[in-house]
C-alpha cells in the first residue's frame, strides 16, 4: 500500500503532497446538490456578486474534503483503520472556481493504542494552500493507523 504505517510516522515529520486538485464550478454545484446545501453564496452568481467576494465561493466542507483527500495516497491509503476526529478546522481564505489546492501534512502527536497492540493513534495537521501559496484550509485530524507487521 502507498500509505504510511504508524511506525513510519514521527512527531514533527512534514509531508509535502505532490498531488494538486483544481476545483471547478461543477464540483461545487454537484457537492452542494448532494449535500442539500442551498446557500446562495455557493450557488447564485447574482447573489454572490453583491458580497465582499464578488463571485461564488466553493463550499468549505468540499474544500475540507479535498484537502483530506489529497493526503490519502501518500499517508493513509490502506494503512488506517478509521478517522477518529477532525478538530480546529479553519478556512482563512475562500476557494474560488479555478483555484488549485495543494496540501502539506505535519505529524503532531502519536501514541500506541491501549487496547490494540497492532495499532496506534496519530494526530496530524493538514494545511491546504491555493496556487498563490495562500492558506485556504487547516485541519487537525486524528486517525487510527495499523502498525507494520513484524
Amino acid at each position: 500500500m502507498a500509505g504510511k504505517y504508524y511506525d513510519e510516522l514521527n512527531v514533527g515529520m512534514t509531508i509535502q503532497h505532490s498531488l494538486g486538485r483544481t476545483v471547478t464550478e461543477t464540483d461545487n454545484v454537484l457537492f452542494n446538490s448532494l449535500t442539500m446545501n442551498t446557500q446562495p453564496l455557493h450557488l447564485n452568481a447574482d447573489f454572490a456578486s453583491k458580497t465582499q467576494y464578488g463571485r461564488p465561493i466553493v463550499n468549505g466542507i468540499l474544500t475540507l474534503g479535498i484537502v483530506v483527500g489529497i493526503t490519502v495516497g501518500d499517508l493513509t491509503e490502506g494503512t488506517i483503520i478509521a478517522n477518529l476526529g477532525y478538530e480546529q478546522i479553519k478556512h482563512p481564505r475562500p476557494v474560488f472556481y479555478g483555484d488549485t489546492i495543494y496540501v502539506e501534512t505535519e505529524v503532531l502527536e502519536k501514541r500506541e493504542s491501549k487496547s490494540k497492540p497492532d495499532q496506534g493513534i496519530v494526530k496530524m495537521r493538514h494545511i491546504g494552500k491555493n496556487q498563490h501559496n495562500e492558506v485556504v484550509c487547516e485541519v487537525e485530524r486524528i486517525a487510527l493507523f495499523f502498525k507494520r507487521k513484524a
